[in-house]
């Protein structure tokens, strides 16, 4: 007797309707990307229930004959391709032929359609795949498909679905993201008849955030338009937050390939790196990226649902998605009138700040014996009742009379602005006490402001120390440490020996995962080079996502950031330090003055923002 058995064309659909058709928001996936293909430019989208009992999609699209209506419910049916070469050209969002199929061998299903060639429409419905009732009927211009009961003839798979909430959810995160790489398309949301989304259509992608977003997400916006000079083919635009408006999770960042919208890692670890030391470890900005390419440079056809996708040149998309996303960031322009507001803007409504001449000093050698200076002398500071945050000037035999005279007159020149502006700006930032001996409560016009002293001077030495270049002097042990690592540090260390050395670590090699280490920076004090060397390298990210010929590039510019961050964290004022009036103003004077206010290097908030609403708000007097 025979043990291999054809399955019939039902039972076929409802295995293939496991991969395609997931939970409701896959089936409304397959579904707008139908219309989208159809060259609807409206489309409703309506669901009850979270779409477990009712989803319906209209278009004014193209519709279809009654020939065209009835074979697209047969699987593999499609008008996208007509053959595998096809595959390496798509231009489409769908193209495998099994969506409508699978949808209605698992749901009560209704398809009614008309062209604009035909006098009647299409109507077509089944349940579960079989009693099939086909007619011709009165219909307008486009196609209206109707699907019920999603997963009634399939309990196994219904019983995994999640609560209404958390399904409706799904499927409004994914029309966000439809209306995002669609601008031109009017997209109406009703979930459970509530309008959720109403897109205006125009073609403007930022007023399409707006609609989405609101206007206080919409104004923290920096533009992205990135085109490579060695092809005209490939091209980033979009839009992405200031580092101080962020989200617990990554699902409100939109990738967008050739109109598709993907999950790829290597576009969300591009993002992370070009925000890193500047927004905390759990928190994701708003990014949403069009990337334009040649179709033959993409495969689509890698996962069912069609959101995979792979690039024949990673390491090229790495690199230009970490440079545009850097170059937006850092290099926006602003009004004087912005800059001068910048510090009390950023906490609430992040102001990105451009560098100031006098916030990176001019380039010359890396010196961090001065940063070690600045600790030693904090107790006669104090005393003086005075933090210097400029750095000291270079020794006598290394700076001329004159540049030293000029610097003497812009320090008392800044000092003397310090008292000054206090009356002449009224937003500037007015230390008003510290709390815990930890942070400085400021004030600005009605508002409350709260500093974390350590993270803002973390910040303020960090940025200085990065418009330095050259080599950090180093000391010489006097006994040589033997330090053992493990396999993957090893590579690291030996592929970075020149690098670690510019960074006052000089090591060589003493055996099998084994470096004896011989100078240390002089900034770092007795017993901690150890841990400070160890904790440099546990805080590299892992750089698998990136081809090996970029890897020691990418290794090297880490090791320095982790370096010069940790070098910061401990020359910064700590916790318990007890700071006067004046000391807090000049931490408050130097923090707008940098170009990353917003974080200390290693991701933590500097200051936080507290209007006269949210105080009002606090103490329940919102109604006065």
């Amino acid at each position: 007797m025979s043990k291999v058995y054809k399955l019939d064309s039902n039972t076929i659909n409802k295995i293939a309707a496991g991969e395609v058709v997931e939970r409701p928001a896959s089936v409304v996936k397959e579904l707008v990307e139908n219309s989208i293909d159809a060259g609807a430019d409206i489309i409703e989208i309506e669901i009850q229930n979270g779409g477990k009992s009712l989803i319906r999609i209209s278009d004014n699209g193209s519709g279809m004959n009654m020939e065209d209506a009835c074979l697209s419910i047969c699987r593999h049916a499609t008008s996208k391709i007509k053959n595998a070469d096809d595959l390496n050209e798509i231009s489409t969002l769908g193209f495998r032929g099994e969506a409508l199929s699978s949808i209605m061998s698992v749901s009560n299903f209704t398809m009614r359609t008309k062209t604009e060639d035909t006098e009647h429409g299409t109507f077509i419905h089944c349940d579960g795949g079989i009693n099939q009732d086909v007619h011709e009927t009165d219909l307008p211009l486009g196609t209206n498909i109707l699907v019920e009961n999603l997963f009634f003839n399939t309990p196994a798979r219904k019983k995994f679905l999640k609560t209404t909430n958390t399904e409706g959810a799904k499927i409004h995160d994914y029309i966000v993201k439809l209306a995002l790489s669609r601008p031109s398309i009017k997209f109406k949301f009703i979930n459970g008849n509530r309008n959720a989304i109403n897109t205006p259509g125009n073609g403007n992608i930022f007023d399409t955030i707006l609609s989405i977003y609101g206007k206080e997400i919409a104004d923290s916006l920096l533009e992205i338009d990135f085109v490579d000079k060695n092809s005209d083919d490939f091209s980033i635009k979009g839009y992405i937050s200031k580092p101080n408006v962020l989200k617990s999770y990554r699902n409100w960042q939109t990738f967008i390939v050739n109109g598709r919208i993907v999950a790829n890692r290597i576009i969300a670890k591009a993002v992370d790196e070009a925000y890193k030391a500047m927004i905390p470890k759990s928190g994701y900005p708003l990014a949403i990226l069009i990337l334009n390419l040649p179709a033959n440079s993409i495969d689509v056809n890698v996962h069912p649902q069609k959101t995979e996708i792979r690039f024949e040149d990673e390491g090229k998309i790495y690199r230009a998605i970490y440079a545009a996303v850097k170059q937006a960031i850092e290099e926006k322009n602003f009004s004087q009138s912005e800059i001068e507001d910048e510090l009390t803007a950023i906490a609430v409504k992040p102001t990105f700040m451009p560098k100031s001449p006098q916030s990176v000093p001019a380039q010359r050698s890396f010196d961090l014996s001065k940063t070690r200076e600045i600790l030693k002398n904090y107790k006669e500071r104090q005393s003086n009742e005075e933090l210097n945050f400029e750095m000291p000037i270079p020794p006598p035999q290394k700076i001329s009379v004159d540049e030293k005279i000029e610097f003497e007159q812009n320090e008392i020149e800044d000092k003397k602005n310090i008292s000054e502006s206090n009356d002449t700006n009224e937003t500037k930032l007015s230390p008003i006490g510290q709390v815990d001996l930890c942070y400085i409560i400021a004030k600005s016009g009605h508002d409350l402001y709260i500093i974390d002293q350590h993270a803002a001077h973390e910040r303020i030495l960090f940025d200085r120390l990065s418009g330095y270049t050259d080599a950090i002097p180093a000391q010489q042990l006097l006994i040589h440490q033997i330090l053992q690592f493990d396999e993957h540090e090893s590579q690291i260390i030996e592929k970075n020996l020149e690098l670690f050395h510019k960074l006052g670590f000089t090591m060589e090699s003493s055996g099998k995962n084994e470096y004896r280490l011989m100078e240390v920076p002089t900034d770092i004090e007795s017993g901690d080079f150890e841990n400070i060397l160890r904790e440099i390298l546990s805080n590299l990210p892992p750089t698998d996502e990136i081809e090996e010929e970029n890897r020691s590039e990418e290794i090297a510019k880490n090791i320095r950031q982790a370096c010069l961050a940790m070098t910061a964290c401990k020359a910064a004022i700590k916790a318990g330090q007890e700071l006067n009036f004046r000391q807090m103003q000049i931490i408050l004077d130097q923090l707008s003055k940098t170009a990353h206010p917003y974080t200390c290097p290693h991701g933590r908030p500097t200051i936080l923002k507290f209007t006269s609403h949210d105080l009002a708000k606090m103490f329940k007097r919102t109604g006065f």
